[in-house]
């Protein structure tokens, strides 16, 4: 939303202050030094009690929309992405947009007005305007596409006015916030949600069907990662370079989870009847990024040179669920390697492997080797890839999934059905990245993850 440096103290002051309006009774205490704040809470496995009148919002669905009203809170690259897919889809309409940056909104503007609907109101008048957004009666979901430090806020100001609001990846940075998430959606009983595009990539899903039609037998095992050459974007003067390169300067562990966790969390059923229990978690020395600085900044004046990096390039975590399955979660955005997000899930008759995809199931053809998925695509193909697939492919990005993703929220808002995933799904799949820090500064020492459903875990999905 904003091309500026922002405050993260102050800002984060905010956050928590406005988190504990929503939560009444489990407010918060005053947020520690930042040092503190960042690595999350002390008591990671303690539960704030529920407030009152909250209930839980699993298996919650949306009432139905007719129309979906949409307005979104940062209009940069990745939110005229989105704002993309949700033009290509029937019976949506864009009421709003907000951001600091006025050309980028009105960017976003012309994009629905090429798309044939009617100028949506604009929001540029400060780092906070979009709380007049999410203030209208006219909005059915908030969809925001901030830097990180921005999510929280947004999404606490969009349920404290009564509105659905779902966020990029992660939907928060401290256990405090996403506890507060969790609060503030109870008690508004209204979703919050992670809209993890990756769970609705081809394989994922496809593979997703695979391990609930038991074709690889019991699963044991998941593999989950972000591993992706972002050197040259994180040091761009532009759009990302200008605020994801300083989270490098302030944790070590692991910056961006969701990616690879979202879909084994659906292939391990996480928060449907298994949950993580604890993580631990190590990484290597920081170096790519210092030397892609010696590389490409010849300027010794340049502020970039004023930089410390911390994060260790490659952070490597292992987690516990409570049914004793292993998953191993990676991150490294800072050394040279091809794109790869893991996705593999290790079964008892059998087990897949991404990058490339491959299979291998007990007694197949061709002995103890693996073999491509073409045939299993016949069979186990994911019914909104079949439906949609096509049309996904020609207007969505990464592959399609981000349309699948854009398309399947608009249809369970429009059907009034519970949604793929909830806010307790938003809140374990980014809590890795405080727990991750926690760990690798204690020595690689476990620690307990959070149970955001507060006992409700062990319920199947519907």
């Amino acid at each position: 939303m904003t091309d500026s440096s922002l405050n993260r103290r102050d800002l984060l002051k905010q956050a928590l202050l406005t988190g504990a309006a929503i939560t009444g009774a489990s407010a918060l205490s005053p947020l520690p030094a930042i040092a503190e704040d960042i690595t999350a809470a002390a008591a990671p496995d303690a539960a704030p009690a529920r407030t009152n009148f909250a209930r839980t919002m699993k298996g919650v669905p949306f009432a139905r929309h007719e129309t979906v009203r949409i307005g979104i809170v940062g209009t940069g690259l990745r939110g005229r992405s989105v704002l993309s897919e949700l033009l290509a889809i029937d019976n949506v309409r864009i009421v709003a947009v907000a951001d600091t940056v006025a050309d980028k909104a009105a960017r976003a503007v012309k994009m629905c007005t090429d798309a044939g609907q009617a100028a949506p109101a604009v929001y540029t008048n400060g780092e906070r305007d979009f709380e007049r957004l999410v203030a209208r009666d006219d909005i059915d979901f908030v969809y925001t596409a901030t830097p990180w430090e921005w999510h929280v806020p947004v999404l606490l100001a969009a349920l404290r006015n009564s509105k659905h609001c779902g966020a990029e990846c992660p939907v928060g940075s401290t256990l405090r916030d996403l506890w507060a998430l969790v609060d503030a959606s109870e008690q508004a009983q209204r979703h919050c949600l992670q809209l993890e595009n990756c769970n609705y990539g081809y394989n994922e899903m496809m593979v997703n069907r695979l391990v609930h039609d038991g074709v690889l037998g019991e699963v044991l095992y998941g593999s989950a990662a972000y591993l992706h050459d972002l050197r040259h974007i994180l040091f761009e003067d532009r759009d990302e370079g200008l605020w994801r390169r300083g989270w490098h300067t302030r944790m070590n562990g692991n910056l961006y989870p969701t990616h690879g966790l979202g879909p084994v969390a659906w292939y391990m059923d996480l928060n449907a009847g298994d949950r993580m229990t604890y993580l631990v978690s190590m990484s290597t020395p920081e170096r790519g990024l210092s030397l892609h600085r010696e590389a490409t900044v010849a300027d010794r004046s340049n502020p970039k040179w004023n930089e410390r990096y911390v994060t260790g390039d490659l952070n490597s975590s292992l987690i516990m669920t409570s049914k004793g399955r292993n998953i191993l979660l990676q991150h490294d955005v800072s050394n040279p390697r091809p794109y790869s997000r893991l996705n593999g899930v290790q079964g008892t008759k059998g087990v897949f492997e991404d990058y490339p995809a491959r299979i291998y199931v007990e007694g197949q053809q061709g002995g103890e080797r693996f073999t491509g998925i073409d045939e299993w695509k016949k069979t186990h193909e994911h019914p909104l890839w079949t439906r949609v697939g096509e049309l996904a492919r020609k207007k969505g990005g990464h592959g399609g999934m981000d349309f699948i993703m854009a398309y399947r929220l608009v249809e369970c808002m429009r059907e009034g059905i519970v949604p793929d995933y909830d806010v307790y799904d938003a809140a374990s799949w980014s809590a890795p990245m405080p727990l991750s820090q926690m760990s690798v500064a204690k020595g690689s020492a476990p620690m307990k993850f959070p149970d955001f459903t507060r006992g409700e875990w062990a319920k199947p999905k519907a």
